[in-house]
């Protein structure tokens, strides 16, 4: 069972905006895409850069509000690390 869902939304090349959310299950996260309201959600396999930073500042807004452990920040650095190599996750806006 999913442990947390966080959701944000963010425009596309195109201009469309696009919904997103990340389910936290176990110690991996579940990314999921739709273009509208009552569209069903897509699994993303492979999201982009900008959904994983877009997750970080959710992740490290709810720490500040002691709504998730630090643990979480740290393990979620390491996956984008691994994912994207050189990518700077410092910059990232809370």
């Amino acid at each position: 069972m999913p442990k947390a869902e966080i959701s944000w939304k963010r425009e596309t090349g195109d201009g469309a905006l696009l919904q997103c959310y990340a389910q936290h299950a176990g110690k991996r996260w579940i990314f999921h895409h739709r273009n509208k309201r009552y569209d069903a959600w897509q699994t993303v396999e492979n999201p982009p850069v900008e959904d994983w930073l877009a997750l970080l500042d959710a992740v490290r807004r709810r720490i500040n509000r002691r709504l998730l452990p630090p643990e979480v920040e740290d393990r979620l650095l390491k996956t984008i690390a691994e994912q994207f190599p050189g990518t700077d996750t410092e910059k990232v806006e809370l």
